[in-house]
């Protein structure tokens, strides 16, 4: 009976792989549920779409790679990733480069340009490690065999196959993360398409070649997610016992006013203006611990990546490339204003 069956599947039952793992993509029920779905709610061509499916190769380097990220590292590990001699001598030299669009993206979105630099170096190293993986492979491991996070990954795709279209891309051709994220500034599918911008007004949005585009992008993203313009990020913070400990929550929206900081033996070392809420943020060193709060603008920077290391490493690193870069750029400074 065995010369009956397929040869894949006579395969998944020898090595006792489960045969949903073997069948082709497009034959899964929920792959032809996606592609009915594009079909009939964005007015997809079902066999182009058919086609484009056949030819995507599952990744389990993909899944490898989500499983372990860089944000599940103690700060002490995570900060020596990125706060490095190298990626601030770089983000110094991107600044010189672009420092007309960056200027500009302050001016029109408020964000400070030492953060923008510091974005674009924490994703991508200023545009040098954009990323390999096929996006539409990424994507669909994700959304097909990724329970985890399906949902999510599964909206990515559908905002992934609008963007190529609306963009004329080839989508086999696109390249980016594990994840999906995409160009200089490693926005996903529902990012670029929401928040990524024409800045150089050269008629196309191209966030993988352009720096300019590249920036003002993330100073729209900003922006948009609620970027107060001249307000503070973080303040380091003092405490003279273990008290501080009640004031630790989950989240990272700042819910806690000032006013209620010194019942738990919290002391910033500059003083918030009165009526602000903050983020109490506690970050394990090799040797002890340090206590830093955050306000709204800390919060922003979160919206890019949901993870206080991710936001604290873009500010310090974004502290560093601006004394640098002031240090060395002194008049320059004086006249733009940075």
């Amino acid at each position: 009976m065995t010369r009956f069956i397929p040869f894949a599947g006579l395969i998944c039952q020898l090595l006792f792989i489960p045969q949903m793992a073997c069948a082709s993509l497009v034959d899964r029920p929920e792959v032809k549920a996606f592609i009915n779905e594009m079909v009939v709610e964005h007015n997809f061509n079902a066999e182009m779409l058919t086609r484009t499916f056949n030819k995507v190769k599952l990744s389990k380097s993909v899944i490898k790679a989500i499983s372990r990220p860089a944000e599940a590292r103690p700060w002490y590990e995570y900060r020596s990733i990125f706060l490095t001699r190298d990626r601030i001598n770089l983000g110094v030299k991107f600044l010189q480069k672009n420092v007309q669009a960056l200027m500009r993206a302050k001016q029109v979105y408020g964000v400070p340009v030492e953060i923008i630099v510091a974005i674009i170096g924490v994703e991508t190293r200023y545009g040098k490690h954009a990323g390999k993986y096929r996006v539409i492979n990424s994507l669909s491991t994700l959304a097909f065999d990724y329970p985890k996070r399906s949902r999510f990954f599964r909206n990515e795709l559908i905002q992934f196959l609008l963007m190529t279209r609306e963009q004329q891309m080839d989508p086999e051709s696109v390249r980016g993360s594990y994840a999906g994220a995409m160009g200089i500034p490693q926005f996903i599918s529902s990012s670029y398409r929401n928040f990524a911008i024409d800045f150089d007004n050269d008629g196309k949005i191209d966030i993988w070649n352009n720096p300019a585009d590249a920036i003002g992008s993330v100073g729209n993203y900003f922006k948009q997610h609620g970027w107060q313009a001249g307000k503070a990020i973080v303040t380091r913070a003092e405490v003279r016992n273990d008290s501080y400990l009640a004031a630790l929550s989950k989240g990272l929206e700042p819910r806690m006013s000032v006013a209620d900081l010194s019942k738990y033996g919290i002391f910033p070392k500059q003083k918030p203006s009165p009526g602000v809420n903050v983020k109490i943020l506690d970050y394990e060193l090799k040797a002890g611990r340090e206590l830093w709060l955050g306000f709204n603008n800390f919060y922003v920077i979160t919206r890019y990546n949901h993870s206080a290391l991710y936001a604290m490493a873009v500010y310090q690193l974004a502290e560093k490339i601006r004394a640098k870069y002031e240090a060395k750029i002194q008049p320059e400074m004086s006249s733009n204003g940075i």
